[in-house]
């Protein structure tokens, strides 16, 4: 719990804010652990890399998968969880690439995780993601393709700016979200796959 205390300025005669911050830690206040990360498999990941990008070797891209880092919050307070890239990547004014993340996420019922691109990239580059959120839902993880998460961007720069990330740069963040259903749902679709793939588009 964070308190914000108004109080007058007897000198100026102007009202100041003095924030004070007192955080609760009650006995049994956590956050809720409804996640986890994993790797996919090499071959799955090896099989997405080579399909957008057939100049990388078979060497380069096992170590592009043995270096892979799990999505991580940076701080105790993060909402979001920082996807990194697995490669080196450039992107110019107007370019699109996907990339594989070799991540899949296993999810409780209930919650869904919602991607976005890191938000000091956002904010110099105009880089969106190419669907503006992606959503990855509970039962993705059991798909045939592993549930495996793949980020699709565009730098929409006016500026001019070329976006050059290092391999295991922050580029996009995840935040698990809690959702509700209608009282009549009666949904019973079996997810195998990614884009389109319960309505069969």
């Amino acid at each position: 719990m964070i308190l914000c205390l108004l109080c007058l300025s007897r000198e100026s005669g102007r009202q100041a804010v003095e924030p004070v911050h007192r955080w609760a830690h009650a006995e049994g206040m956590h956050m809720k652990r409804v996640a986890q990360f994993f790797k996919v498999s090499f071959e799955n990941f090896a099989e997405a890399v080579k399909g957008d990008f057939p100049d990388f070797s078979d060497m380069e891209i096992r170590e592009m998968y043995d270096k892979i880092r799990l999505p991580e919050r940076a701080t105790r307070g993060s909402a979001g969880y920082d996807f990194f890239a697995p490669f080196a990547f450039a992107l110019a004014p107007g370019e699109t690439i996907r990339i594989p993340t070799g991540i899949r996420a296993r999810i409780d019922d209930g919650w869904v995780l919602k991607l976005y691109p890191r938000s000091g990239l956002g904010f110099r580059y105009r880089l969106q993601m190419d669907n503006t959120v992606g959503i990855i839902d509970s039962d993705y993880y059991n798909s045939d393709n592993e549930g495996h998460i793949f980020i699709k961007l565009t730098n929409a720069t006016n500026e001019g700016k070329t976006l050059e990330a290092a391999r295991g740069t922050g580029f996009a963040q995840g935040i698990f979200i809690e959702y509700g259903i209608t009282v009549d749902d009666e949904a019973d679709g079996i997810r195998n796959g990614g884009l389109g793939s319960t309505t069969g588009d």
